[in-house]
């Protein structure tokens, strides 16, 4: 198992950064539309996504907005952030196989242990594919846990 240890907000500091990287793979794609109930089919369908504007298939945009609360989840501030709200501007396509990579910037420390971060995802060639920045509760004392390990599903 992974242990995750959280930040709390005394020991956060602007412009403290983090990151997490996640190859997007097939299976991740229709994980994703099974479990968001997302088909649309430039997601799904090569020959329905080689007529969009994509000519291939992408990834669900909210695919990244997933990995961007596992960054903040699992690596900055962790374990025990409460997430507030999300801005995000797509600014290109994810396609399978891209290796995206998180990247966390602690902006301001407001009152009530609230956290702005700066969230960008930037893919294999460092071109941002997301921007956005979140609003979070920080936890307020240091915790270290077992992250869970997830079961493999297979496609059926």
């Amino acid at each position: 198992m992974t242990q995750s240890t959280s930040i709390p907000y005394s020991s956060l500091e602007v412009g403290q950064t983090a990151t997490f990287s996640k190859l997007v793979t097939e299976h991740d794609i229709m994980l994703f539309a099974s479990m968001s109930g997302d088909r649309n089919p430039v997601h799904l369908d090569a020959e329905y996504a080689a007529g969009t504007m994509f000519k291939e298939r992408i990834a669900h945009g909210m695919f990244s907005g997933a990995l961007i609360s596992a960054a903040v989840a699992c690596e900055l501030p962790g374990p025990g952030t409460i997430y507030l709200g999300q801005q995000m501007e797509f600014k290109l396509p994810v396609k399978l196989g891209d290796e995206l990579t998180v990247q966390l910037e602690i902006l301001e420390k407001l009152p009530k242990f609230r956290v702005r971060i700066a969230t960008r995802v930037v893919n294999q060639r460092d071109e941002v594919v997301v921007d956005g920045e979140a609003l979070i509760i920080a936890p307020r004392k240091e915790d270290t846990v077992q992250l869970a390990e997830v079961p493999r599903f297979v496609a059926q």
